[in-house]
C-alpha cells in the first residue's frame, strides 16, 4: 500500500521539493498546508498515514497542530521537519505527541528512510538533537547511570542498541552489520522489552545514561 503524507509548513518552496523527493520515492503526497490550523483540517479529511510538519507557522505552530492531532484521537503520525535544531522544540514536540524530529538538513535519502520508518509505528530523532535531548532528559529525572537493565543483552544486540543511540536508523543499521531490515527491527523489538523502554527514544536515553555510548 502507497504511503500517504500530508505536507505543513508556511513556504512553499521547501514544500514542494520534500514533494519532489517523495514522490520520487513513490510516496503519496495527498495535500499541502500552509499552516497549522489546515493541517489539523486536512488530516481530518484526508487522514494521511503521516504528516510531515513544520514547527514555526502562524495559525497553529507545528507543535500546537501536533498535540491537537493527537488529542483528536486521528490515526495520522506526526514527524516534525525543521531547521531548528533546538532541544526545547523536540521536547515540546515529543511532549505533544510527535512521533520523530527530523532536521530539514537531511539528505533526500534519509527524508524518505524518516517517513517510512515513522510510518511503521517508530520513532525517529535525528542525531543532531538527540544527545541535547538525552542529557535533558536526565537531568529532569535526576537518575544516576543504571547498567543493571544492558546486562540481559546479548552482544548483538548491546551493539545494536549503541548504534541505535548514535541515531542510525533500521535500514542503516541493517546496511552497517550485514543483515536483513526485518531482522534489526526483530533485536530492536527484544531490547526495548529487555531495558524496559517504550520506544527507540526511551531505549536511547537509557543507552545514555548507562554510558553505552
Amino acid at each position: 500500500m502507497t504511503l500517504r503524507v500530508l505536507l505543513a509548513d508556511d513556504d512553499p518552496l521547501p514544500r514542494t521539493g520534500v514533494a519532489v523527493v517523495l514522490e520520487a520515492a513513490g510516496i503519496e503526497v495527498v495535500g499541502e498546508a500552509g499552516d497549522g490550523v489546515r493541517a489539523v483540517e486536512l488530516c481530518r479529511e484526508l487522514a494521511p498515514d503521516l504528516v510531515l510538519m513544520d514547527v514555526r507557522m502562524p495559525g497553529h505552530d507545528g507543535i500546537e497542530a501536533t498535540a491537537r492531532i493527537v488529542d483528536a484521537g486521528l490515526a495520522t503520525r506526526v514527524l516534525v521537519l525543521t531547521t531548528f535544531p533546538d532541544d526545547e522544540y523536540v521536547w515540546r514536540a515529543l511532549r505533544a505527541g510527535a512521533h520523530g524530529f527530523l532536521l530539514k538538513r537531511a539528505a533526500p535519502e534519509r527524508l524518505v528512510d524518516a517517513v517510512r520508518t515513522v510510518a511503521a509505528g517508530h520513532t525517529l530523532l535525528d542525531p543532531l538533537v538527540t544527545r541535547p535531548l538525552v542529557d535533558r532528559l536526565v537531568t529532569r529525572r535526576g537518575g544516576a547511570p543504571d547498567d543493571a537493565r544492558l546486562r540481559h543483552l546479548t552482544s548483538r544486540e548491546t551493539e545494536i542498541l549503541r548504534l541505535v543511540a548514535e541515531g542510525l536508523t533500521n535500514a542503516e543499521l541493517a546496511g552497517r552489520l550485514g543483515i536483513a531490515e526485518s531482522t534489526v527491527k526483530t533485536h530492536v523489538k527484544r531490547i526495548l522489552h529487555k531495558i524496559g523502554a517504550r520506544d527507540r527514544a526511551g531505549a536511547v536515553a537509557i543507552a545514555h545514561r548507562s554510558g553505552l555510548v
